[in-house]
């Protein structure tokens, strides 16, 4: 395929681009030239889209698909086709199937389901056998199949010597660990943030305090064993603040949160939406400032949808027996665009290919043509009409947007 993609603003800082109005030609999925008004002698497709901005190819770093299993909540065809059309050039597959992706052949399967896509999908392999907690899966077999890192979706690693048995095993072959934390002794059966909102509302609260105690205990044993560890979707200030202290130390941790913890909180649940039924919890606006301004920081890394397909089955009924869990890929950039700057917003949803180590080409010649395409100014309501997954269960319904893409291009593929 070839084509000239015209008057695109570059934002990239790594890149001599930068900031930069300029033409793209694109050949065999290469940057082959990078210039103003650059000529198309051989009458090659030409892509001219409104304030058309571009950047480095997005990746989301939690996405659940559903496939194997669960196709009623989404497939891998369609998911990887939405994260396309979200700006998303690549997507970390959670393991919460059924069955669980927890083997090599599991590894294998999700891949060749993906092989066709112009959205490139990376497993993460579960950390235990079946996600249940008990023993550790067959991480260094996963990771030689293509598992980028291990996580069971967000279930706490109850068992604290697990987890570090997990952080030292990974250190021979340079495995990052992922650490869901939530203190299921202490959230028991809680169903929202623990607060005013929750005991206005008469729901079952889980405390700050339970993501907390891990988020501390996890680091703890981060210091202990060595490896490195990934702490996704938190949600506290207390949170944050724990892990700029252990980066302060030196220790090889890394962290993110979700795009409705940093635009929503509790006060959302008035209603009894079950949309709005996330784990971890929406929290108060407290704690979501401190998140946007963690963000600002650079103490929190990565920017995550945390897309969670869920049923309608299992999502509309009564909010203590609904499942948690929103889709985000579809409002990830345009809810941003309403509390973060731009570079911001690019930055933390292009540094996870640094972090879990996947390819990174910069917007230079001769590199591999790897592009998000928007418009960061367009101001639109996110509604039933802007979803393109299967399952319908977004948080951001009627939510004003900031921000709009067009798609992407990567692996030789235009999509838009």
């Amino acid at each position: 395929m070839k084509l000239i993609l015209r008057a695109a603003k570059i934002i990239d800082p790594k890149s001599a681009f930068h900031q930069k109005i300029v033409d793209l030609q694109i050949e065999n999925g290469v940057l082959r030239h990078i210039g103003t008004h650059l000529p198309n002698p051989d009458a090659v497709e030409e892509i001219h889209l409104q304030n058309l901005h571009v950047s480095q190819g997005w990746f989301d770093s939690s996405v659940s698909l559903g496939e194997p299993g669960y196709e009623d909540r989404e497939t891998i065809a369609n998911g990887l086709e939405v994260a396309a059309k979200s700006g998303f050039t690549a997507i970390a597959l959670q393991p919460n199937s059924y069955p669980t992706i927890d083997n090599q052949s599991q590894v294998l399967f999700v891949k060749s389901k993906a092989s066709n896509s112009a959205t490139q999908l990376y497993p993460i392999g579960a950390l235990t056998k079946e996600s249940l907690g008990k023993d550790l899966a067959e991480l260094y077999d996963m990771k030689n199949a293509g598992a980028i890192a291990f996580g069971d979706y967000n279930k706490n690693t109850d068992n604290p010597n697990l987890l570090k048995i997990a952080l030292q095993y990974t250190q021979d072959f340079d495995g990052l660990v992922i650490a869901f934390c939530q203190d299921t002794a202490i959230s028991g059966n809680g169903v929202a943030n623990e607060g005013i909102v929750s005991t206005r509302l008469g729901l079952k609260g889980i405390p700050d305090l339970a993501e907390e105690l891990q988020v501390a205990r996890n680091l703890f044993l981060l210091e202990y064993a060595g490896g490195k560890l990934h702490l996704p979707t938190i949600s506290t200030a207390k949170s944050v603040a724990l892990i700029q202290e252990a980066k302060t130390k030196g220790l090889q941790v890394t962290c993110s949160t979700s795009v409705h913890h940093l635009t929503l909180t509790d006060e959302a649940l008035a209603g009894f939406d079950t949309r709005f039924k996330v784990s971890p919890p929406l929290r108060t606006a407290v704690n979501r400032d401190a998140l946007v301004q963690g963000i600002l920081h650079g103490t929190i890394d990565l920017i995550t949808s945390d897309h969670n397909p869920i049923d309608i089955e299992h999502k509309k009924m009564e909010f203590d027996l609904a499942k948690n869990g929103t889709i985000g890929l579809e409002s990830a950039f345009g809810a941003l665009g309403s509390v973060l700057p731009l570079e911001t917003i690019i930055e933390k949803l292009t540094a996870g290919k640094r972090i879990f180590e996947l390819e990174n080409d910069g917007i230079e010649i001769g590199k591999k043509a790897n592009l998000t395409l928007f418009n960061p100014e367009e101001n639109w309501i996110f509604t039933k009409e802007n979803i393109l997954s299967k399952s319908k269960n977004s948080a951001f319904l009627g939510q004003p947007m900031k921000g709009k893409v067009y798609g992407i291009y990567n692996q030789g593929k235009l999509v838009i």
